[in-house]
């Protein structure tokens, strides 16, 4: 009997991609802050339960030619429910862009994320619709403007290890949505430029940031915090039960106000914070981050900083 699901795709890396049942376009322009115009990125799209079990290996070389590239891993919206992949693997590969992991949504704000929000048992819900188990191994993202690794709300079981990440980002160089979860950053260096904190960890929890080299993290490394009420989502989910152990943070050019890890950066402290009134649980309840109940080990701050680390949450375990 013939199946519809491939047990195994492997993808080449030359070359403009069209793949069976994904697609490869343009993405429209945008502007930055700096009134610099965005580049032009082509867009590679795996989708739903049919792109389980892919692997892309390109050997040492170029993802896509070495265009600028958004590779989307992504959950498809059926009348049945969310079709999602499981067990992708990019291993050994450069890739010139970004990389973006959704279930849901893009991002905390999007319709069918705050449509779940307002109702009690989310962040299941968003975990139960979105990719898990992606795992990306040897592989070097040369961002240019885009956030390179995005883990969207509700992912969960992502391995991001032994690979690097260069250029520049007009925001954060990872980024840990709201109710995602039990996702593995582990043994990279984080050598890009970004305007903000390297790693963002923003309503995720049970996450393992571990043995990374932070390269002049000048605008902070780690910030554990709730994007509370943005766009009218309620964020369930607190960054707690995180592992932050091992990592190194060159912090001669850490700026004024930036801290190398900060737990509790936000607490409340953004305008929007009331945009998700009226329902008695999440932030919409209250708006501190509460990131609390975090274990910090064996951390490295060159030199040793008066900003090295800020904790404003509760219970956070520090071991020198």
């Amino acid at each position: 009997m013939k199946s519809r699901r491939l047990a195994l795709l492997i993808i080449g890396c030359a070359g403009l991609l069209i793949l069976a049942g994904f697609a490869v376009f343009n993405i429209n322009r945008s502007t930055l802050m700096k009134k610099l115009p965005a580049p032009d990125f082509e867009r590679v799209v795996l989708a739903g339960n049919n792109a389980s079990h892919t692997v892309i290996d390109c050997k040492g070389g170029w993802f896509n030619d070495g265009k600028l590239t958004e590779l989307v891993i992504c959950s498809k919206r059926t009348p049945e429910g969310w079709d999602r992949p499981e067990d992708i693997t990019i291993r050994n590969t450069r890739i010139r862009g970004a990389i973006r992991i959704i279930g849901m949504g893009r991002n905390g704000e999007s319709p069918a994320v705050r449509d779940s929000s307002v109702k009690l048992g989310h962040t299941e819900r968003a975990q139960a619709a979105s990719p898990m188990g992606i795992t990306i191994s040897n592989v070097e993202i040369e961002a240019d403007y885009r956030i390179p690794l995005y883990v969207a709300p509700g992912v969960t079981g992502v391995i991001f290890q032994d690979s690097k990440l260069t250029g520049w980002s007009c925001s954060t160089g990872i980024y840990l949505d709201c109710e995602s979860a039990d996702n593995v950053i582990r043994g990279n260096v984080l050598a890009l430029r970004a305007s903000r904190e390297v790693i963002a960890v923003d309503g995720s929890a049970r996450n393992h940031i571990e043995n990374n080299q932070f390269k002049d993290p000048s605008s902070g490394g780690i910030y554990l915090y709730r994007n509370c009420g943005e766009a009218g989502t309620v964020r369930h989910q607190t960054p707690h039960g995180n592992l932050i152990a091992g990592n190194v943070f060159e912090t001669t050019s850490l700026r004024r106000g930036c801290y190398g890890i900060w737990l509790g950066q936000r607490n409340g402290q953004r305008g929007y914070c009331k945009e998700d009134t009226g329902y008695n649980f999440g932030s919409s309840a209250d708006d501190r981050d509460f990131a609390n109940d975090n274990t910090l080990a064996n951390n490295r701050f060159l030199p040793a900083h008066s900003r090295s680390l800020r904790d404003d949450g509760l219970n956070n375990r520090m071991i020198p």
